[in-house]
């Protein structure tokens, strides 16, 4: 039997789409049911390794882990990774397909329907439930004939729709009203609902306004959700980042981490489990002035790892970093950051930009050679040499790798990590390596902080070299099935429950 499906759209990008997709996948779970996320196409630079190794959105393996589930390609068959100058690279079915501009990308689409309709179907009979996910807005006109993760999957699915808008940006109620006035009659029909999202204050003060918007459109509001503090949920993407960037340091007493904000920052989510550790304080910065007083500087991901260069060449920033490097400050460079603490950087395929040789910042012996072959896979590795990462011993650490150059030494040094598993399958890959006396230290694993005994070693270290001891709480975050719980809650709490479960005709 196929499975019910229902749908998240929204008013715009950024008003709550993958949060009320990750609580309705968590509160179907809760219910009983099997429960699968599903969104066509997505657009993020945070992108995540299903443990057969191939590359999805984050927000797609995010929300999988609240329905308890494993995640996997058909959750999202396509994936768009920007790459600047109105070019994506295309990942299809989990695996990079090609690098194209805007239109060419357009014009490729109708060849995706298929893959998209079959992705739907080995789910939809694997499962009694599919939360989709839809992308942007709806009644983008423009671009409404070309459509292939809105309308088009809803009608694919027959699932009846859910739109959402954020309350907490403004204008919500014109948002919804006018978002349902430019859609087409059967499409406006599919419209189950409207969803109010992030809202602050007493609810009783939105009454009239809902009621208003209900006796314009003829579409009931299934629910006004609060806006949740600090919840640990991964961001899609570098959209959500304008909300947490932080240039000011915290307290006196806390840790203080720089993570330079790249123009083309990726997986910037490898920072976020220390933001929630209390006596830190994470900032992204972007000028030389913003490095003083940082305990860390973290060079992290990149989808251009040659133009970011030449970015923190022009900001002046590198010349910074390997100043506060060779003084025995500390640096952290993952995956793309990695590549750039190395001596150089070869393309001669221009597989990642024109230029067949950039020279990198020179702290780390290492370069790196891109190649066609991108290698994605979820990891299971050990510390091989102690650093200020990571301690001795350490034989059991979680990862994942999403990159397409390979690093080689130019000269002996120590290493941090050792790889022991991809994807399932034995390795024996040495990661990374560590200079400038043990200064800098580079890897080309992401979600190592998500290693509890990792992370408070680093942490601790950092504090020791400022005479600081750690906070009551320190090293002990809410794991993320509490957090998904707390989502969960709030959305089971401030919905009609009744109208959820007719609108997905589950009685």
């Amino acid at each position: 039997m196929s499975a019910r499906a229902i749908m998240v759209q929204g008013t715009a990008s950024s008003v709550g789409k993958s949060l009320l997709v990750t609580a309705l996948c968590r509160y179907f779970r809760r219910e009983g049911l099997r429960v699968a996320p599903f969104k066509a196409q997505n657009m993020a630079l945070n992108s995540a390794v299903t443990p057969d190794g191939f590359e999805i959105g984050r927000a797609q393996a995010v929300q999988a882990d609240a329905a308890g589930v494993i995640a996997c390609v058909d959750m999202n068959p396509v994936l768009l990774k920007p790459e600047g100058d109105q070019r994506s690279q295309v990942v299809v079915l989990g695996k990079p397909l090609a690098s194209l501009s805007a239109a060419e990308y357009h014009a490729y689409k109708p060849q995706l329907c298929s893959v998209i309709a079959d992705s739907l179907a080995r789910l939809r009979a694997q499962h009694d439930l599919i939360v989709i996910e839809g992308a942007g807005s709806p009644a983008e006109i423009n671009l409404k004939d070309r459509d292939i993760v809105n309308m088009h999957v809803a009608r694919l699915a027959d699932a009846p729709v859910l739109l959402a808008g954020d309350i907490d940006r403004g204008g919500v109620f014109a948002a919804l009203v006018g978002t349902l006035e430019l859609l087409e009659p059967d499409e406006r029909a599919r419209i189950a609902a409207l969803v109010i999202n992030k809202f602050r204050g007493d609810r009783a003060l939105l009454a009239p306004g809902l009621d208003m918007v209900t006796a314009r459109t003829g579409k009931p509001v299934l629910g006004v959700l609060p806006y949740l503090q600090r919840l640990r949920i991964a961001d899609e993407d570098s959209v959500s980042l304008e909300h947490r960037v932080r240039r000011t340091r915290g307290h006196a007493s806390d840790i203080d981490i720089a993570v330079v904000r790249l123009p083309r920052i990726s997986n910037h989510d490898d920072v976020e489990p220390l933001e929630h550790e209390p006596g830190v304080t994470v900032r992204f910065v972007e000028r030389v002035e913003e490095l003083a007083g940082a305990d860390l500087v973290i060079l992290p991901g990149s989808k251009n790892t040659a133009s970011d260069l030449t970015w923190l060449r022009a900001t002046e920033l590198a010349d910074a970093i390997a100043a506060r490097a060779r003084a025995g400050r500390l640096v952290l460079g993952i995956c793309g950051g990695c590549q750039m603490l190395g001596h150089r950087i070869e393309d001669p395929l221009g597989i990642e930009s024109a230029q067949p040789m950039t020279a990198g910042l020179g702290l780390l012996p290492l370069h790196t050679r891109f190649a066609p072959e991108k290698i994605t896979a979820s990891v299971r590795a050990r510390v091989l040499a102690a650093s200020f990462v990571a301690p001795a011993g350490l034989c059991e650490l979680a990862g994942y790798e999403i990159h397409m150059g390979v690093l080689a030494q130019t000269e002996p040094c120590a290493v941090p990590f050792q790889i022991q598993q991809r994807s399932g399958r034995t390795a024996d890959v040495p990661d990374g390596a560590i200079g400038c006396e043990g200064a800098v230290v580079g890897t080309m694993l992401h979600g190592l902080f998500e290693n509890d005994t990792l992370r408070r070693h680093m942490l601790d270290t950092l504090r020791a070299r400022r005479g600081l001891t750690a906070p009551a709480g320190a090293g002990a975050i809410v794991g993320k099935q509490s957090e998904y719980d707390r989502l969960e809650a709030a959305l089971r709490d401030n919905i009609d429950r009744g109208l959820l479960l007719r609108i997905v005709d589950l009685g």
